[in-house]
């Protein structure tokens, strides 16, 4: 019945929906407005609203990015911590948007916005040991804080330095996570085509890697490194490269599940990974977020220009957040997908 399916998504998405009852059974089942009280389960907290936030701060781009694919520009008080442009669908929105740092943004910086939500795609920034603030401080002055799923749920993000994966990701957090920011917004039609349309092409590409054959093909995802003499910081075993990499059939050649542990380039050419993977970000945090110097120490550093992907021209580039979980991601796996098909086998 409608009812019983729709309080299992409900369920399913940690939201307490007050739903009709008889007299919608018989009616197809169509995203419902919010029943405001809300209250979402997230992360180990428990958030209310009495509708929706009139003013948001966003630290992250997924977060930022789900909430203009949603329509809610105009409700964003301020954003934070980028690595790529802004998508250019959304920069009309994005440009009416106060950007508060290009990293992580200052506490007072982000109150001083009087937001009625803090949504953050890293729990290292708004945790237990957050960046910019912990949740019981925006908590004690009546500031609901959001923290992505794919962030805290199967990850324990006080090991390692970016969180360790207790479970290989899913892409069902990544849409979790749709559901519930559409529902604290209002917003349920625009995130059920949103989550519908990132379904359909995940499922297309999953099919199109089922073509590829690849037989024994290893990978390595290269991030970014604090200094390029400095060991670089590669994808673990369970986060998001994880992912793409099973789904097309590469053997991850790093063994931790940290989500970007360093790694020594003689330990990555020992495995001598199939095919590189590097992103590309428009961030300049560190030399290496530009991927022609990544490029640069690939060809001359007396260790990795030896590795197969290197003498091979088997390097793609991705850019950084579509391998995060963040509505890109689908792309990079797409990208990834084609890339593959291309490279000689």
């Amino acid at each position: 019945m409608r009812f019983a399916s729709l309080q299992a998504v409900a369920a399913g998405l940690g939201l307490h929906l007050l739903l009709p009852l008889a007299p919608a059974l018989a009616q197809p089942a169509t995203p419902q407005a919010t029943a405001y009280p809300l209250t979402v389960e997230n992360c180990g907290e428990r958030l209310t609203f009495a509708g929706p936030p009139d003013r948001a701060v966003t630290i992250g781009q997924s977060a930022t990015e789900i909430l203009y694919a949603l329509g809610v520009g105009e409700r964003m008080a301020g954003t934070a911590l980028w690595f790529n442009n802004v998508l250019p669908e959304f920069s009309a929105q994005n440009d009416k948007v106060p950007r508060l740092d290009n990293n992580a943004p200052s506490f007072e910086s982000v109150i001083a916005k009087r937001p009625g939500l803090v949504a953050t795609q890293f729990e290292w920034m708004i945790g237990p040991q957050g960046v910019v603030g912990t949740r019981p401080q925006f908590h004690e002055l009546g500031i609901p804080t959001y923290i992505m799923p794919a962030d805290c749920e199967g990850k324990n993000n006080l090991v390692g330095a970016d969180g360790t994966r207790t479970a290989a990701f899913s892409t069902e957090s990544l849409y979790k996570g749709i559901g519930q920011l559409a529902a604290i917004f209002d917003r349920q039609a625009r995130g059920a085509a949103l989550v519908a349309d990132l379904r359909a092409r995940e499922a297309r590409a999953v099919e199109q890697a089922k073509g590829l054959g690849l037989k024994d093909a290893s990978a390595a995802f290269w991030f970014s490194s604090a200094d390029l003499d400095l060991d670089p910081y590669m994808a673990g075993q369970k986060g998001i490269p994880g992912y793409m990499m099973r789904t097309l059939g590469l053997r991850n050649v790093v063994q931790s599940d940290e989500e970007w542990p360093t790694v020594g380039w003689e330990t990555i050419a020992r495995a001598n990974p199939s095919v590189l993977v590097i992103a590309r970000m428009d961030r300049r945090r560190f030399p290496a977020d530009d991927y022609e110097k990544k490029l640069e120490f690939l060809r001359s550093d007396p260790v990795t220009s030896q590795m197969e992907a290197v003498r091979r021209g088997r390097i793609v580039i991705l850019d950084a957040h579509a391998m995060q979980a963040t509505i890109r991601l689908i792309g990079g796996l797409e990208t990834l997908t084609e890339a593959m098909a291309k490279l000689e086998k």
